[in-house]
């Protein structure tokens, strides 16, 4: 599906319609419709924070359900069905008919059919000549050959891999080397680059590699959420190189060369013992690299990006923060576990699955492309809870009230001695949280047994101990210990004295 709300950002930015339609894989057409159906409706970026994606697509196109859908002949196929002794083009149409009526979908006619594939035909054999402006792309990629430093544990060679940036216009790059390819090393690498260049250009340009783009179809490109957030961040657009297209990125894999040449085979004799002294290495022969003349031309691609800086755009006051996605589905608590932590999500979502942006700092839950809840991220021991009161269901939200002070004042109102042990039981917890339910069992004993009784058992249980317990004060009131004329029952030793008799310390020939 078309990525309409990233066509009007991209519209806002300035870029023009091939521009954008380059860079999300879609026609000039499709481009030119979607930002005049915007501003027919009076749409302009950004949009408001709880319009999703869908609402977006109904709102450009209500009558849409209701559009003819012819089925899109697979052109691959057709072009190597072609190059076969005997099959001819009518034979393909003749075929590609019979495949849509049994998948029951319409077919083309012939002519649009044969129109179709000659468009085709056209865009494969182009080879474009790439006239770079200043300030407009930035061509990242991984070079094929890596670095090695020694590790001081067991001597091994650990490989370092070596993230490489050029401007096409100037050739000015910027190089660094990582200990993997993942996701985190992408993006530093990107945030590193903009700063060392000191301003980003209108357009990235990458490969198809899975830290940077998901899927690359005939339809649509899918970028990695986390890389498509970078562009955001920082109003840019990525435009990935086609696939098996090696020329959409030939500036680049140029560079890459000569870099490994120039930089990579120099330091392939030297002997590192971290990333750190491996980078500052690199960046001397960077910099040596950048400022070495031209052969066969005056200045050098540092006097060349001296002229393509101004039109470079201003860095964000921040540079980006990498977020990972996951999918987490709401628990029966209204909360959702992430790493061991829990956070609160509104009641609504119960059972529902949602989208989890995680950064360094916070946790943002999605639902359908909407926002629906923040916090901030906790650390530390495990099963934390993070809960909003907002999102608790209305008959939860009395419990919030609880917390200590609460119970001591209704202690204090009851009378010292329940205030005594009602203390007492909050302390005895390393959790305060753990001593509500028996302080709350306290105050419920005042409903069945009378607050003067209540007090008066407190009163009674601090009398055998500084640290009564709930079950303490309950047993006095179940027994009636609480009353003045209660009578206690007697102990083992009296009734000893009652029935029988005790043998003393002379019986067993001892004096005491």
């Amino acid at each position: 599906m078309t990525n309409y709300r990233e066509i009007l950002r991209m519209n806002s930015l300035g870029f023009n319609k091939t521009e954008i339609a380059q860079s999300l894989q879609c026609s000039r057409t499709t481009v030119r419709t979607v930002i005049r159906l915007a501003e027919e409706h009076n749409l302009q970026y950004p949009l408001p924070k709880e319009m999703s994606d869908k609402e977006l697509y109904e709102m450009l196109f209500p009558n849409a359900s209701g559009k003819i859908k012819y089925k899109m002949p697979d052109y691959e196929h057709v072009y190597k069905e072609l190059q076969r002794d005997g099959v001819t083009l009518d034979l393909l149409w003749r075929e590609y008919v019979d495949e849509c009526r049994l998948a029951g979908e319409l077919p083309y006619q012939s002519t649009q059919f044969n129109k179709y594939y000659n468009d085709f035909c056209a865009k494969k054999n182009a080879t474009m000549h790439l006239n770079h402006k200043p300030g407009e792309i930035m061509q990242v990629d991984w070079a094929g050959d890596t670095i090695g430093i020694i590790d001081t544990a067991t001597g091994e060679l650990i490989k370092v891999y070596i993230f490489v940036a050029t401007l096409p216009y100037s050739g000015y790059s910027y190089v660094e080397g990582f200990f993997s390819m993942d996701q985190e090393s992408w993006t530093t690498a990107h945030v590193n680059a903009y700063k060392y260049f000191g301003g980003v250009t209108k357009m990235i340009q990458c490969d198809n590699l899975k830290t940077g783009v998901l899927r690359h179809g005939r339809e649509e490109v899918e970028l990695n959420r986390s890389y498509q957030e970078l562009a955001e961040h920082y109003n840019t657009a990525i435009v990935p190189a086609r696939v098996r297209a090696p020329r959409d990125k030939a500036f680049v894999e140029g560079t890459v060369g000569v870099i490994s040449t120039f930089i990579i085979a120099a330091l392939r004799n030297r002997q590192f013992l971290t990333l750190t002294d491996l980078n500052d290495e690199i960046w001397l022969k960077l910099y040596e690299f950048n400022h070495k003349p031209f052969q066969k031309k005056e200045g050098s691609r540092a006097t060349l990006f001296a002229d393509e800086k101004p039109f470079l755009m201003e860095l964000p006051a921040e540079p980006y923060e990498l977020s990972h996605w996951k999918v987490a589905t709401v628990g029966p608590n209204y909360h959702i576990s992430i790493d061991k932590m829990n956070y609160s999500v509104p009641y609504e979502f119960i059972k529902q699955k949602v989208d989890i942006r995680l950064t360094r700092n916070m946790v943002e839950v999605f639902f359908g492309g909407n926002r629906i809840c923040s916090h901030v991220r906790l650390y530390g021991r495990a099963n934390q809870y993070s809960t909003n009161e907002e999102h608790m269901p209305p008959d939860h939200k009395k419990y919030v009230a609880w917390n200590s002070e609460r119970f001591i004042s209704w202690a204090a109102k009851v009378g010292p001695k329940t205030e005594a042990v009602v203390r007492a039981i909050l302390s005895s917890y390393k959790i305060e949280q753990q001593g509500y339910r028996p302080c709350l069992a306290l105050l419920k004993l005042a409903d069945k047994y009378s607050v003067e009784r209540l007090e008066k058992a407190c009163a009674k249980a601090l009398t055998y101990t500084p640290q009564p317990a709930f079950k303490h004060v309950k047993a006095i009131l179940a027994s009636g210990q609480d009353k003045p004329d209660h009578v206690a029952e007697p102990t083992s030793a009296d009734a000893a004295s009652q029935y029988g008799f005790t043998r003393g310390a002379e019986y067993y020939g001892r004096t005491k």
